[in-house]
């Protein structure tokens, strides 16, 4: 048995939005949190990949960016005390015969709690890239980014960005007054983005504010000593084009690795466990999953749910 200090009601794996939600939500009903990341801050992707791409579907706030959406919930959970565990991986977590669970971190940390909660967002994560040649060069110099942390970066640049989704429109939306020129390159009209999200582009598209290169996809990239000067996108025809540009943002989504979690003996199923959705529960009693990492049958993937 640990000592008081590594005992709580709580176990929750990951410091990201729904973690410390979660944190909340405990202590309003008088439960003590531990709380542990493999980062070492708090905020999950929204700390490390975008604090300052605008969020759209928070209740009560129109628009928050990453990083204030992050200190408003830390804030929120702070008079619950919560204990974090930061920059710590949980690598073992073993249900005992009294029902409560032993967790064990890569640093020797133990922690004994009565219920576990995994909130991992989508375990370790890294960006899906396009398949080019050169790409290393690129990346080292700033040319290649797959996250943005400071919209100020790309003031007065020529801006490509890459994808259909939800990170390409929003991010095309939040630079093009920033940037001296944005394109976005897509390889159909139709985007998988939010409805609104897509006819705002689509209005600063018409406007002029935003130079759409469709039916494309990435071919190449053109520079020297690292430093990108174009890049090149071609049809499925072979069409090209040379896109002068300073950044390519390509948002192909992220590969997930869900790490030692998937060993845990719960029902896992590409990169996400099964919950009963009444509950959250896991396949596993006491084990309860929430967020990007749970799944339901019907789920959408939204920050709240």
């Amino acid at each position: 048995m640990s000592d008081a200090s590594t005992s709580t009601d709580i176990a929750i794996i990951g410091a990201g939005p729904v973690g410390l939600f979660a944190v909340f939500e405990a202590g309003m009903l008088g439960l003590k949190s531990h709380v542990i990341d493999a980062l070492g801050m708090v905020g999950g992707q929204c700390s490390a990949l975008y604090p300052e791409k605008p969020i759209f579907d928070i209740p009560a706030h129109p628009q928050i960016a990453g990083q204030d959406l992050i200190d408003q919930l830390a804030k929120q959970a702070e008079p619950f005390e919560p204990t974090y565990h930061l920059g710590q991986q949980v690598t073992k977590l073993e249900k005992r015969d009294d029902g409560r669970f032993t967790l064990t971190t890569n640093t020797g940390t133990v922690i004994d709690a009565g219920a576990v909660v995994i909130a991992a967002g989508c375990g370790a994560f890294g960006p899906n890239k396009p398949p080019m040649d050169g790409l290393d060069d690129y990346e080292d110099s700033g040319g290649v980014q797959y996250y943005v942390k400071r919209r100020a970066d790309f003031a007065g640049k020529k801006v490509v960005i890459a994808g259909g989704g939800d990170s390409a429109v929003d991010w095309a939306l939040s630079l093009h007054d920033v940037a001296e020129k944005v394109m976005v390159v897509h390889r159909r009209p139709k985007f998988r983005a939010a409805p609104d999200s897509s006819a705002k582009l689509q209005a600063l598209a018409e406007a002029g504010k935003i130079e759409m290169v469709i039916p494309y996809q990435l071919k190449g990239l053109r520079g020297e000593n690292g430093v990108l000067s174009h890049v090149v996108v071609a049809t499925l025809k072979g069409e090209e084009r040379e896109l002068e540009a300073d950044h390519l943002l390509p948002f192909f989504g992220l590969a997930m690795e869900l790490g030692p979690i998937a060993d845990w003996g719960l029902n896992v199923d590409k990169n996400h466990i099964g919950v009963t959705q009444a509950t959250m529960e896991t396949s596993v009693p006491g084990i309860f999953a929430i967020g990007d990492i749970a799944h339901y049958e019907h789920k959408l993937k939204l920050i709240l749910s």
